[in-house]
């Protein structure tokens, strides 16, 4: 059983990530595809940030983050590689979308980081429910 402090955190990073799936949502579905991609991120972001809480740990930095979420969920096989590769792209797409200033991204663009996140979320929230 978690100590509460770890379970109050893990849950509320998880309404975090959830909250930020529904924004991206309702981004998408207005045009906004651009701040859609950055939610659809944070999303999976906030998602691992929620099983770092569980484990007691955290990063200052986003690299961190996923670092450690590669090396304790993707290479111990705990989760499927393609949330890896999930995760990264995602990273690497809001940072053109947030810096490059010419940076086009299309609806299918959005559609799809929205449906890798719907999936990322919910992959980690089954895993967490059921340790």
């Amino acid at each position: 059983m978690l100590p509460d402090h770890k379970m109050m955190l893990m849950t509320h990073r998880l309404g975090s990530a959830k909250e930020k799936l529904e924004s991206a949502k309702l981004l998408l579905d207005n045009g906004k595809l651009k701040d859609s991609i950055g939610r659809s991120y944070y999303a999976m972001f906030t998602s691992v940030r929620a099983l770092l809480a569980r484990d007691g740990v955290d990063f200052s930095k986003h690299a961190g983050v996923i670092s450690y979420f590669q090396k304790e969920y993707i290479k111990t096989g705990v989760l499927e590689v393609k949330y890896s590769k999930y995760i990264s792209q995602a990273f690497q797409i809001r940072n053109n979308t947030d810096y490059a200033d010419f940076y086009i991204v299309s609806k299918s663009d959005a559609e799809e980081q929205y449906k890798r996140a719907e999936a990322f979320y919910e992959v980690i929230r089954r895993y967490l429910l059921d340790q």
